[in-house]
């Protein structure tokens, strides 16, 4: 008879140990941090050869008009006068399946080139910090593996999130 409420004990244990241990599928937070509007606060561009720094340069400092970038939870993306240029270019953006990294096919008009034209600067950017007011992403030369002699070119992209008003 004493016996019952310690089986009926054992099963309820049983019971919610087999519930607790299913895989739980999508459990991350990146896509529900990324979305929303982030302002550029910086454009860094970091020179190495192999792992040796040799120089950095600060980009946009005589731009006067404000750059956005929009993540929406629908996985479309927008920039807003990217490199200073007063358009927006719209595109898909997606997050790969470690999570460190989003890619994005949107096709920015791009005057830093030479012979001028168009780039997909965030088709493969790192992310480097992500949290509730702060983004920064690191695209170019992010292989994890590279030649010691080989040049790379960093450019990190530091953003601020910004409240959206309703009337936006």
């Amino acid at each position: 008879m004493k016996r019952t409420p310690l089986l009926f004990f054992l099963f309820l244990i049983s019971i919610a140990l087999i519930v607790n241990s299913c895989k739980k599928d999508n459990l991350s937070h990146i896509p529900g941090l990324l979305a929303g509007k982030w302002q550029i606060a910086s454009i860094e561009v970091y020179n190495y050869v192999g792992d040796s720094k040799i120089s950095t340069d600060v980009l946009d400092t005589t731009c006067t008009i404000t750059q956005y970038f929009i993540f929406n939870s629908d996985n479309s993306c927008s920039y807003v006068n990217f490199q200073c240029n007063s358009d927006t270019t719209t595109g898909r953006w997606s997050l790969t399946a470690n999570k460190l990294f989003l890619t994005s096919d949107m096709v920015c008009n791009d005057t830093t080139k030479s012979s001028g034209g168009t780039s997909k600067p965030f088709a493969n950017a790192k992310i480097v910090t992500l949290g509730n007011y702060s983004l920064v992403l690191e695209t170019g030369d992010v292989e994890p593996n590279y030649s010691a002699t080989k040049k790379r070119r960093v450019m990190r992209y530091g953003f601020i999130r910004q409240k959206i008003s309703s009337t936006q």
